[in-house]
């Protein structure tokens, strides 16, 4: 997996194929468009095994509690033509089909660094919970996209549930940072880039999610500490502009302001822009077609309230 962000913050610092016959893959309709989730239910019918050989390519494994996923793919690194992931439990195929993806259908590339970086991982998701498959994509592009698929088992063990995020360009860690000791995404706000000023002065906040009954939810509020770690980061960030007059300095206190909205500082925030704005400090690259000083905070509480950081 390729990791651009373990928290936010980094981005200032911080072969064998099977040949079976299964039923059509069916969308559900839970979808979100552009960067969200996307599920589809495969139901395996019958399976048998096919050996193939590839003189290029790779094959990357991964088990746990019985359940094994092999992804395999021809071509030379980083292009992969011809992605396939088979899923085994117990040592019966449950599935086995090209990877496809609505963000890059079967063009996607693993996303990983270097080639023998595992991109398919068999992992617990929920404590206690049955083994889940997640495979780490990369859609192609100097700035987009990381997507993620979980394939979970439905209520019989004949059916294999995909659903996949798109988290944009800032990437993703898989890592256990909760109590229970389950596997959480760990990532942050794509919706950030751009907003306020060029892509390379953005300042992007984390975001959390977990994932259960095969969906990904935002559960970054429950880390309080990750988002105060995350908000100290983007406030240094923000007053290391002085030493450039508060030249670009606006997508930096954008990502701090929505980190400190989730810890309730709404008050602190509307005090600290009010103080800058009267000092100039609030400015924009791409001035005047991006606002700065008053402005800005007038555009930022819009852009807070929009993304569900403040009301």
């Amino acid at each position: 997996m390729r990791l651009r962000f373990v928290a936010a913050a980094t981005h200032a610092t911080y072969g064998g194929a099977m040949k079976f016959s299964i039923a059509p893959t069916r969308p559900s309709q839970r979808a979100t468009s552009h960067f969200g989730t996307f599920a589809t239910l495969v139901l395996v019918l019958v399976a048998s095994f096919v050996p193939v050989t590839s003189a290029a390519g790779a094959t990357q494994s991964a088990s746990l509690a019985g359940v094994t996923a092999t992804f395999t793919y021809s071509g030379t690194y980083p292009e992969a033509l011809h992605p396939r992931l088979t899923i085994t439990r117990s040592g019966a195929v449950l599935y086995d089909e090209l990877v496809h993806s609505v963000w890059c259908g079967q063009e996607c590339w693993p996303d990983t660094i270097s080639a023998s970086r595992k991109v398919v991982h068999v992992v617990r998701l929920k404590a206690h919970a049955q083994p889940a498959v997640v495979l780490d994509l990369y859609s192609g592009g100097a700035h987009c996209c990381s997507i993620e698929q979980v394939y979970s088992f439905g209520a019989t063990s004949r059916t294999v549930l995909k659903t996949e995020r798109n988290f944009g360009d800032p990437g993703v860690k898989m890592d256990s940072i909760g109590a229970d000791g389950a596997v959480d995404f760990v990532s942050a706000n794509d919706a950030f880039a751009y907003a306020f000023t060029d892509y390379a002065a953005s300042g992007v906040p984390i975001q959390i999610f977990s994932f259960s009954h095969h969906y990904f939810r935002d559960v970054t509020r429950s880390f309080p500490s990750l988002i105060a770690k995350d908000a100290a980061q983007w406030r240094r960030a923000f007053d290391a502009q002085a030493a450039t007059h508060y030249q670009d300095s606006v997508g930096v206190i954008a990502a701090w302001a929505a980190d400190e909205d989730m810890l309730g500082h709404g008050a602190v925030v509307s005090t600290f822009l009010a103080g800058q704005a009267r000092a100039g400090h609030l400015n924009s690259a791409l001035s005047p077609i991006e606002p700065s000083g008053r402005r800005f905070v007038i555009a930022l509480r819009a852009f807070l309230r929009k993304y569900g950081y403040s009301k």
